[in-house]
């Protein structure tokens, strides 16, 4: 039986070992990236409903967009909304759309670009990050009521028509009684539209199969109609989410690498960037060929870019 002395180091060591695991699950790097992503949305919520709202200026702006849409020919939103007006299924399935996808997509591809494109999901989730805080400082300083809110836009709310079958009521897509935690001016720019946006893109430049690329690039087209079809924005609000998604992925080029990278996992990646796998038939191509076969010193120094470049 070992001493007293020696049992208690095993004990020691065992909750130090408990401990250490705990820490590392705790503070692993998706769950710093999980605590972003809540952040993210919890300021997308609370950021929309902060402030005092001028109401004249609100429905100012509104009716300024929608006469250079009808001046300039880019005024959809009456043909769409009134095609969904008359079909009560579309319009159940568009306002539960305009509801829940952004909700649903967003944190999916985000999900997905965390476990199987490590590479690429720190700049785009700082793109994301800086994009929707570009869009909270327009609920801010422009305040816009949306198409469903002007008298004399000829505009039906799809959501208030059809909310006996939803949660929702005539205040937007919250549900009913808690329109006045959101602010219902925040129509421009339209981060439907911009999340839309940045998930198509990931998805058509990152899935493999090409049905799914078609859906990436599907998705950010039906929310466009969608939220005008709605009632929701109009279609520069629409124009302006995009444009905002671009100014945020510009932006991101600006931030510190050490600030949009993530680690890359010490199960999957041994080099940042480069897989296990990748690594592994690397190795398996350099053991499988001939002694005579690798490169002198003479030759290197022959192809010396080639190899710097192969090396880096």
């Amino acid at each position: 039986m070992p001493p007293s002395s020696a049992r208690a180091d095993r004990l020691a060591a065992a909750v130090h070992a408990c401990a250490g695991a705990v820490q590392r699950r705790l503070f692993s790097s998706w769950w710093r990236e999980l605590l972003l992503i809540g952040v993210l949305y919890g300021a997308y919520e609370v950021s929309r409903g902060i402030g005092d709202v001028d109401v004249d200026t609100a429905f100012a702006n509104g009716r300024h967009i929608m006469h250079l849409e009808q001046v300039w020919h880019l005024d959809p939103e009456r043909v769409l909304n009134d095609a969904l007006h008359h079909v009560t299924l579309l319009a159940v399935v568009a306002a539960y759309f305009y509801s829940l996808m952004h909700y649903l997509v967003t944190p999916a591809v985000l999900i997905w670009l965390y476990r199987k494109h490590r590479d690429v999901y720190g700049t785009a989730r700082t793109a994301l990050a800086l994009s929707t805080g570009l869009g909270l400082i327009g609920y801010l300083f422009v305040p816009t009521a949306p198409p469903r809110m002007l008298g004399n836009s000829g505009l039906r709310d799809i959501l208030a028509d059809t909310q006996a079958y939803g949660w929702w009521g005539d205040e937007g897509s919250v549900p009913r009684g808690l329109g006045g935690l959101t602010n219902q001016f925040a129509a421009m720019p339209s981060l439907h539209v911009g999340w839309a946006v940045w998930c198509g893109a990931l998805i058509a430049m990152r899935a493999r199969a090409r049905w799914v690329r078609v859906l990436g690039v599907t998705y950010p087209v039906v929310t466009t109609v969608v939220v005008m079809a709605t009632g929701n924005h109009y279609f520069l609000d629409a124009v302006a989410g995009a444009l905002v998604i671009g100014a945020g992925g510009l932006l991101t080029l600006a931030v510190p690498e050490r600030f949009r990278s993530v680690p890359m996992g010490p199960e999957r990646t041994v080099i940042d960037g480069i897989s296990r796998e990748q690594l592994e038939r690397a190795r398996a191509a350099v053991d499988d060929r001939p002694i005579d076969s690798w490169p002198t010193s003479a030759r290197i120094a022959d192809h010396e870019p080639e190899f710097c470049d192969a090396r880096r």
